[in-house]
């Protein structure tokens, strides 16, 4: 009787935690799927705001809170700016400190829910850099992508992506480099981000078609001048990037590619993503 109920038990353990993996794998899948522009994947913690001081903030002690670099950090209503963690700044045990750079916009409370993100800027390359720029349609196959366009006087242009729970303002943050080096910079949206055509089954297909969006950039780009052009993705974006390299039809004018965190495996991606969504490791954006 015993060894049965031990057994019963283990079944009933196994289904449970199945369950629970089926459960972790479809969230994962809506988190690559089905990712709203500009807003955190559901694996991204949200951390508490404890208080703020001069220069300090502290958050809720987790693994994303003690990411090292500089990160923009998300509200409802808010952006600012957190740069390294202060380790030698008084702190509770399940709290951690880092230096606010600066707050974007709106304010920043006690017990405020936030979330980290690549995005340390807002807005465009005028109201965020100062940068002089024009807002242009890219003829997209599904209708126009918006795209911000940065004038140099290379002949070399730099196309910019982005990844998935970001939105073009995450190139802002190569932007200045760029400019000063003197390229031409077009910060492409493609299909289903805000003010781009939507997807026609509303879904992120994770670079697969997403990819020819990247393609009419190119060809935008060589429309009005550009002799080569250097592919810089995220994530993603990345994946896109290297798609563009295999199969446009103008893969010969790129000349470089800047791979930033590329999806090279999407089963070791969602598995990741799965765990995650059971508690486990530190996410990433995607």
């Amino acid at each position: 009787m015993r060894t049965v109920k031990a057994t019963a038990a283990a079944v009933t353990a196994a289904l449970a935690a199945g369950a629970a993996s089926v459960a972790a794998g479809r969230l994962a899948s809506d988190a690559a799927l089905k990712a709203p522009p500009g807003r955190p994947l559901p694996t991204e913690p949200r951390l508490t705001v404890h208080s703020t001081a001069a220069g300090q903030i502290t958050l809720t002690r987790d693994l994303a809170s003690l990411r090292p670099g500089t990160y923009g950090l998300a509200g409802n209503g808010s952006h600012a700016v957190v740069g390294p963690v202060l380790q030698d700044a008084p702190h509770l045990p399940d709290t951690v400190v880092r230096r606010l750079e600066r707050v974007t916009h709106g304010f920043l409370h006690p017990r405020d829910k936030v979330w980290l993100t690549p995005n340390v800027h807002v807005g465009d390359p005028g109201s965020a850099l100062g940068l002089d720029h024009a807002d242009v349609d890219v003829p997209g196959e599904l209708g126009p992508l918006p795209a911000w366009f940065v004038p140099g006087v290379r002949e070399t242009w730099v196309i910019t992506v982005h990844g998935l729970g970001t939105t073009r303002e995450l190139p802002l943050n190569i932007m200045e480099f760029l400019h000063r080096r003197h390229f031409p910079v077009l910060d492409v949206a493609y299909r289903g981000d805000l003010g781009a055509p939507r997807p026609p089954d509303g879904l992120n297909h994770l670079g697969e078609t997403e990819w020819r969006d990247l393609d009419a950039a190119i060809g935008y780009a060589v429309r009005y001048g550009a002799e080569r052009v250097v592919l810089h993705g995220w994530s993603i974006g990345a994946t896109m990037a290297l798609r563009a390299a295999l199969h446009s039809e103008l893969r010969g004018r790129i000349s470089g590619l800047v791979l930033d965190s590329p999806v090279l495996d999407w089963e070791a991606t969602l598995a990741v993503e799965a765990d995650l969504a059971l508690g486990g490791l530190q996410p990433g954006v995607l």
